[in-house]
């Protein structure tokens, strides 16, 4: 009798390790564009993801042996898609969602959407880490307890570049052109407010919106900005319409002076830079390639090179997995909520150094650089990118907490 029990013990002894492993797996959904004109922008983003879950796991993984497992949902940047990428998600197993290169209004609608799915679904709760998306209301008015800001928010941003502009006589003019939606607007509207409590001797010679991703030529707004008289641009354009407003200043013989946030980071522009040959692209970002004393993030760098054969660009989306795995050994849980109550006011020593998650409102204090891609010189400028003469000139550098701003948050806790 016992002898015939003993295949039906190993069988369940089986089944339980099966069981048991499948128990060690956190799934998380990627949600971004991989499809139409913003594709290379959401492939670097997904590389930059798929190297820190994969090294996370090839360093033990998490908790009781967790492996973090990526699932990828195309956004198509559209709210629609992204919200029924989340149900899909969801249904697939997914406990957090990392995104951020949708626009803010998708990034919105989803936060949204998984706040809903949590009252709705108390057990099954998935969390929203946001690294790239940087609507201030996110952390303001529309916070959510389940959402959290990887990411310098517009405010912040704007703030280090206002910083900057203020010791720079030479700044005169400022046009305001801006993507036609709600982080477009925000950034003219940071722009005119944070820059003229700056500098309130610059004047502003007008501003337009304009489509996102549509327009094929800025040529006519090129003349519009030339026409005004102005010699710098504060634009939150990325992308292809970072690239196409560069090339065409560039083939009027226009020499501007560009305000950007993140433009540096998106694969191109420094090409489209030098290409262009006239102009200068200020950005601000948590770090720039080639960026001096730094040698965490250039190690870090070289590794992920290596790996993948691509460029490092944004430490702060290689962080977000990092920051989600700290926050499940803090609690030594997957239950999303534990883990979102770890997240909050976590510090986290990373390659840019140590890094907190600001608990009253889930943003990340994160520091930013303002530089400039400029021509390799050997002394400010050393490394050439993508292929060019060009490379990045830091300007300024400041901490999360000299940009920190207040929050309106009234979170709702579970």
């Amino acid at each position: 009798m016992t002898h015939c029990l003993r295949p039906l013990a190993a069988a369940a002894l089986a089944l339980c390790a099966i069981s048991t492993h499948a128990q060690e797996t956190f799934k998380i959904a990627y949600i971004d564009p991989l499809s139409g004109p913003f594709a290379n922008v959401g492939e670097l983003m997904l590389t930059h993801t798929q190297y820190a879950v994969e090294d996370i796991n090839a360093r033990g993984g998490l908790w009781k042996g967790t492996q973090l497992q990526l699932l990828q949902f195309d956004s198509k940047l559209s709210a629609q898609e992204s919200q029924s990428a989340l149900q899909a998600a969801i249904d697939q197993g997914a406990r957090a969602i990392v995104t951020g290169g949708s626009g803010s209004s998708v990034v919105t609608a989803l936060v949204q959407a998984a706040t809903r799915h949590n009252q709705r679904n108390p057990g099954k709760e998935i969390l929203v880490l946001n690294h790239s998306s940087i609507d201030p209301e996110l952390t303001g008015k529309a916070c959510s307890f389940w959402h959290f800001q990887f990411e310098a928010n517009t405010a912040m941003k704007m703030k280090a570049i206002a910083n900057y502009i203020k010791g720079q006589a030479d700044i005169q003019k400022v046009y305001l052109l801006n993507q036609d939606y709600a982080h477009g607007k925000q950034w003219a509207h940071y722009g005119r407010e944070l820059v003229s409590l700056a500098r309130p001797d610059i004047q502003f010679t007008g501003e337009t919106l304009h489509p996102i991703g549509r327009v094929k030529d800025f040529a006519p707004y090129v003349s519009r900005i030339k026409g005004s008289g102005a010699s710098s641009v504060i634009t939150g354009n990325w992308g292809q319409d970072m690239a196409l407003l560069l090339k065409a200043a560039g083939e009027a013989g226009y020499d501007l002076r560009y305000f950007n946030h993140s433009a540096g980071s998106v694969p191109g522009t420094v090409l489209a830079v030098s290409q262009a040959g006239r102009g200068q692209l200020t950005w601000v970002a948590e770090w720039h390639p080639g960026q001096a004393d730094t040698p965490r993030v250039d190690a870090l760098a070289a590794a992920y090179k290596a790996k993948t054969g691509k460029d490092f660009l944004a430490p702060r989306i290689d962080l977000t997995p990092r920051f989600l795995a700290a926050a499940i050994n803090k609690a030594q849980s997957t239950d999303p909520v534990k883990v979102a109550r770890a997240l909050e006011d976590l510090t986290v020593e990373t390659p840019l150094g140590p890094l907190r998650m600001r608990g009253e409102d889930h943003q990340l204090l994160l520091p930013q650089v303002v530089n400039t891609i400029a021509p390799v010189d050997g002394k400010a400028v050393k490394l050439g990118w993508e292929g060019t003469r060009y490379g990045f000139r830091t300007d300024a550098v400041y901490s999360g907490n000299e940009l920190a701003q207040g929050s309106d948050c009234k979170m709702k806790r579970p």
